[in-house]
């Protein structure tokens, strides 16, 4: 089609049709065609440059989604960091479990922690603004109003471990690799999404968006991506696939680089003396251990043990009867060690016990919100742990996308529009809250009543043994699988409770690779997991809970699904205004939460630290702990524990 100012250039043309066709029988025709196809050639050219006119390429520094960012070009530093911290010291903390290889991506076995901190991405989050990102191995970045396709331009320093250079090859082929080996829940729905990559020069590279998708979150998936070593890769590519496990960390350009190593005991990193970063805006104040050490316990028992001990010297707590009763020892009375509680701007992991829905027994919601009801959060909370927690309703809880009361205006116009796929009950009820429950009492014999009212109208009979059965004679039988010791003293009244109702329930505690086996391949009945949510949610939602994912996304223990679902996170990704967003997620929280696929559990809104007193931060941004990245070591502190005997 051309453009409306070159059509009005042709049109004389067509007025003299006479000549034209005299043209066409002249002898002098073949010594004028030249002169016709370079006009034609002209015009096509010029045509071009009226489109490229027409098209508004914006240039940036950074992305954000919604509004502008905080940060200006040329910025010298984020907020939250503090731009002279010194360099030097150790960071040491524990990590439960075992790990058999440093790939992180492998579909086999554990990856060691941090492995994956070694690679960069093209863009940076910023921890005080949410769904905001600045360029780490970009520089820069060009794209149209209409996002159909994202151009970064490359840090002509930016240099990988080994020296090499970081190209646009280098992100083309980690695009690829990433499709091509990847997991199947991220590579189907980012093929789909990002059909094409390439490099328009060394330092250059673009990604094309499908016309078939919304566009957001587009710039940010590409921009986030880990960026590999085609180099590294290819000298080897039998053995160093990336859904294979090895021992080889691979190479990458992240300012740690892996020391030593013993396997299931420890992993060290060490800070790259000739990391290519430090001055790199998004990098000042950050990165400034010398090393971090994780060290590897089987148990949380042990490690509690081996960090009053200053085996290890920074530990973030998650028993809460561990930070109610075990930190009182010599090294607190001292004043070696100290506890914090940091608060957490980010949305609570939407943790709880998932039920799997491809168990036909989990087909029916009336059995779903009997195994609900079965759970005791007040007794839980208040009898294991120390009243510490609060309980989840939400999965965007105590934030602007939580859904809450009647839908009203465009919450409710979004709903309105989903027609057959929505259960109407939804446009007149108050979302499901989480259920109350009798705290003097681990068994709530009113919850345990309606519980088992819902099963004997799904057709789950009491037998003669007590245990339910259906017409076919089936058992209703229900196994959680767990590989946390901590879970076992939180599950079993749960379990318990199940029992009274005459499920036959048990409890499953396996070790760490049978767990993450099984788990991946949903091989489960229930399990406890956690659905993570953002602020500015996007193409994610597909994975975690979307149609076509939903029989392999590890993003997606319980596998739910729905066309209701599916129209919601449709209008989320398509958003365009932040209060389009927030309607359409707060409609989708109360979709979510009318399915009843998980019994939501408890929240804490904070972070518990405790860490030997050599240890400084900054004022902390809102959406992060920054723990690696933004603490650092105060040398003189470190020798005065040193000196008293503290610390070896």
């Amino acid at each position: 089609m051309i453009p409306p100012r070159a059509a009005a250039r042709v049109r004389p043309c067509a007025r003299t049709s006479a000549p034209a066709r005299v043209l066409a029988l002249s002898p002098a025709a073949p010594r004028l065609l030249p002169l016709l196809v370079l006009s034609l050639m002209l015009l096509l050219a010029w045509t071009g440059l009226v489109r490229a006119e027409d098209e508004k390429i914006i240039k940036s520094h950074g992305f954000s989604e919604f509004g502008d960012l905080k940060y200006p070009e040329g910025f010298a530093h984020f907020d939250y960091v503090n731009p002279e911290a010194p360099k030097g010291g150790e960071l040491s903390y524990a990590a439960q479990g075992t790990f058999d290889n440093f790939n992180p991506f492998t579909r086999q076995g554990r990856a060691a922690a941090r492995s994956a901190d070694q690679y960069e991405s093209l863009l940076y989050p910023s921890y005080d603004e949410p769904g905001s990102y600045y360029g780490l191995l970009a520089e820069s970045l060009e794209y149209p109003e209409n996002q159909d396709w994202v151009i970064f331009n490359l840090r002509p320093e930016a240099r990988f471990s080994d020296g090499t250079p970081v190209t646009a090859e280098d992100v083309v082929f980690s695009h690829e690799i990433l499709l091509e080996q990847g997991l199947k829940s991220y590579a189907e729905a980012v093929r789909k999404r990002i059909p094409k990559a390439e490099a328009l020069g060394p330092h250059r590279v673009k990604f094309y968006f499908s016309p078939d998708f919304p566009r957001r979150a587009l710039i940010t998936q590409v921009g986030g991506t880990p960026v590999f070593s085609k180099k590294w890769f290819m000298a080897d590519p039998e053995n160093r696939r990336i859904d294979k496990p090895r021992m080889e960390p691979g190479i990458g350009s992240g300012p740690y680089v892996l020391e030593s190593y013993d396997i299931n005991r420890r992993v060290v990193y060490r800070r790259n003396p000739d990391y290519w970063g430090d001055h790199v805006n998004v990098n000042v104040g950050r990165n400034n251990f010398d090393t971090i050490r994780i060290e590897y316990f089987s148990d949380s028992i042990a490690a509690l043990e081996a960090f009053k001990a200053g085996e290890f010297t920074f530990r973030q707590e998650n028993n809460s009867k561990n930070w109610a009763t075990a930190y009182d020892f010599p090294a607190i009375d001292k004043g070696w060690i100290v506890r914090r509680e940091l608060e957490d701007g980010n949305v609570p992991d939407n943790a709880g016990f998932v039920m799997n829905m491809d168990r036909p027994e989990f087909q029916d919601i009336r059995v779903r919100e009997a195994v609900q009801l079965a759970y005791n959060f007040e007794w839980t909370n208040e009898s294991l742990q120390y009243g510490l927690f609060r309980h989840r309703s939400s999965f965007w809880q105590n934030s602007p996308l939580e859904a809450k009361g009647l839908p009203e205006g465009r919450e409710r116009e979004v709903l309105e529009a989903l027609g057959d796929k929505l259960d109407p009950a939804i446009l007149t009820s108050d979302p499901v809250m989480a259920h109350a429950a009798r705290a003097d009492r681990p068994n709530d014999r009113k919850n345990l009543r309606a519980a088992m009212k819902l099963l004997d109208e799904a057709g789950w009979a009491v037998g003669q043994n007590g245990i339910r059965r259906n017409a076919e004679g089936t058992v209703l039988k229900i196994e959680f699988l767990s590989d946390d010791p901590v879970m076992d003293r939180l599950v079993m009244p749960f379990v318990e409770n199940l029992r009274t109702m005459g499920i036959d329930a048990s409890y499953n505690r396996i070790d760490d690779a049978q767990f993450t086996l099984r788990r991946r391949e949903r091989d489960f009945d229930m399990i406890a997991g956690v659905y993570r949510s953002s602020l500015e949610p996007s193409t994610g939602l597909y994975q975690q809970y979307g149609t076509e994912a939903a029989a392999y996304s590890v993003f997606n223990p319980s596998g739910i699904h729905g066309p209701d679902i599916e129209a919601l996170i449709d209008n989320i990704v398509a958003s365009k205004a932040r209060d389009e967003l927030e309607a359409n997620t707060r409609a989708l929280d109360r979709v979510l939460r009318s399915k009843r696929f998980m019994v939501p559990t408890w929240y804490l809104g904070k972070y518990w630290v405790a860490f030997w007193d050599k240890y400084e931060y900054p004022d902390l941004p809102p959406y992060a702990l920054g723990v690696e990245d933004l603490w650092w070591v105060n040398a003189d502190k470190a020798a005065t524990l040193k000196s008293s005997g503290a610390l070896r």
